[in-house]
């Protein structure tokens, strides 16, 4: 029998007061609350299984679900609440971020889904997953990316942005750059405490080399630190492993582009 989590008699939470070992037939008494997964719905729970089967993509998710965007959508939001990876006001402001532009598919028509590049990859991947996608960074905080309309750049609430500029795809290919540049690994250094060049802020960490070869910085002058999100786009679409302190590019990604 599939329980929601509450008492069928009365609707309390359900809690396990009781283990039971198959071999010896053994029992323990306990006291401990039904994880989140064990209390979603057979939908839920179904929705769960394909979209980790589909490694995320949204795209598929629908096509093996027969489902539409928006009900793809709808039941993520859900299990995302279910799981309590969100609350009622994170889920609000991130509906309220979802409605507030809607992405014309129309923009990804030129994307090569056969390149190597960073920049195609990521364009590629928020393409299948409908112009937005939900990624997490290192402490599995999320934050929710969506292409923008112009087809050339992304848009994140939580980026910052220096004045009268964007982030385009491009930013990744610098990082990428770096990372083959140093074996597939480099430190991601701390703009908000140091100048470019100095500390760790120097031009071998990914934030420096974002404030050079992207934004154009001159040694000396501090610089936005983007990393914590663009880390975690890169872990999400494949192309690098977010840890802490580091980026590392995947295996799998090295041996592509090392072909």
């Amino acid at each position: 029998m599939k329980f929601s989590g509450k008492c069928p008699a009365c609707g309390e939470q359900l809690r396990l007061a009781r283990l039971t070992c198959p071999g010896c037939k053994a029992e323990f008494p306990t006291d401990e609350p039904l994880s989140p997964y064990e209390q979603l719905t057979e939908e839920q729970a179904r929705f769960l299984r394909e979209f980790l089967v589909c490694a995320g993509s949204m795209k598929d998710v629908q096509k093996r679900m027969g489902i539409s965007y928006p009900t793809a959508r709808k039941r993520l939001n859900e299990l995302l609440l279910a799981l309590g990876l969100f609350d009622e006001d994170e889920m609000d402001e991130r509906k309220e971020v979802e409605n507030k532009e809607e992405v014309t598919m129309g923009i990804f028509k030129n994307t090569n889904p056969n390149s190597m590049k960073a920049s195609d990859i990521i364009r590629e991947k928020l393409y299948e997953n409908g112009g937005r996608a939900t990624i997490y960074s290192v402490t599995a905080k999320p934050y929710i990316i969506r292409a923008a309309n112009d087809g050339r750049t992304f848009l994140c609430n939580e980026l910052p942005v220096p004045a009268s500029q964007t982030y385009t795809y491009d930013v990744f290919d610098v990082i990428v750059e770096l990372l083959l540049s140093q074996d597939g690994t480099a430190r991601k250094g701390n703009g908000r405490n140091y100048p470019l060049g100095e500390g760790d802020c120097t031009l071998d960490t990914v934030v420096g080399a974002i404030g050079k070869n992207y934004f154009g910085a001159t040694e000396g002058k501090y610089v936005f630190d983007p990393v914590f999100v663009l880390a975690s786009v890169l872990d999400w679409a494949g192309i690098a492993h977010n840890e802490r302190g580091y980026l590392r590019l995947t295996a799998e990604y090295l041996t592509k582009v090392q072909r």
